[in-house]
């Protein structure tokens, strides 16, 4: 069975988007995988297809409603259905490689791509939302973020990447930062190609690309060299 995607979202228009082009695009053509967009104004149940009200307690702007957003959920999810549900939100869990590959694992999943102020906490605990990030900062709305979680799983699936290895020594696979590339001509504007890439020893390079990633790594992201030094005492 292929993957298997369900957007819960204000502005179903917004998909596939960038999902249907390139690689994702190629794939959802071979049938690798689908994506459905779903409008949560469907599921609204009065003339003015109202999802939202005033938040309890007071407060600025508008929070989307438990009945009408559980109602959305309930439709696109079937009986024993094992797709996760993910709430795309900024004080969910930081989106990593390692979460994408486990999606990629998985049957599929099902986002909501939450607007205004925010979800009804009690749909949140009520239809078992995983709150994911992808950064700690605040978007219009989720479907930015969906795409961004999309585009991570779906490259990841089999037969998506032409090349398995290209994808096995990209930045985080390993913990640490990715190293240069570089590619004809061989000298641009002064700046050459580093030898030990034209010399054909390939256990040179490795060593070398290793070397690089784990310099870049400790100058740019502390974070991720300290974790990485922790695993590979």
């Amino acid at each position: 069975m292929s993957f298997r995607a369900s957007v819960l979202t204000l502005y179903p228009e917004m998909f596939p988007g960038n999902l249907g082009m390139s690689m994702s695009g190629r794939a959802m053509e071979r049938g690798d995988w689908s994506l459905s967009a779903h409008n949560i104004r469907d599921c609204a149940t009065d003339k003015h297809r109202s999802v939202d009200d005033t938040p309890a307690g007071g407060g600025a702007g508008m929070v989307l409603r438990p009945d009408i957003l559980g109602k959305a959920i309930d439709d696109v999810t079937e009986e024993n259905d094992l797709r996760p549900r993910l709430l795309m939100s900024p004080r969910g869990k930081p989106l990593t490689q390692a979460k994408a590959r486990e999606l990629a694992d998985g049957p599929g999943i099902v986002i909501v791509c939450g607007r205004f102020e925010g979800v009804d906490e009690r749909v949140i605990e009520g239809r078992q939302l995983e709150e994911v990030s992808i950064g700690d900062y605040i978007l219009s709305g989720g479907e930015v973020a969906a795409h961004v979680l999309l585009d991570s799983i779906v490259r990841l699936l089999p037969g998506v990447m032409g090349n398995k290895e290209s994808g096995e020594s990209e930045s985080f696979e390993n913990g640490l930062l990715e190293h240069p590339h570089y590619t004809r001509p061989v000298d641009f504007e002064g700046r050459e190609i580093p030898a030990v890439l034209k010399s054909g020893n390939h256990k040179l390079i490795d060593q070398w690309r290793l070397e690089i990633s784990e310099k870049i790594t400790e100058e740019r992201r502390p974070d991720l060299w300290q974790n990485y030094l922790k695993n590979n005492r």
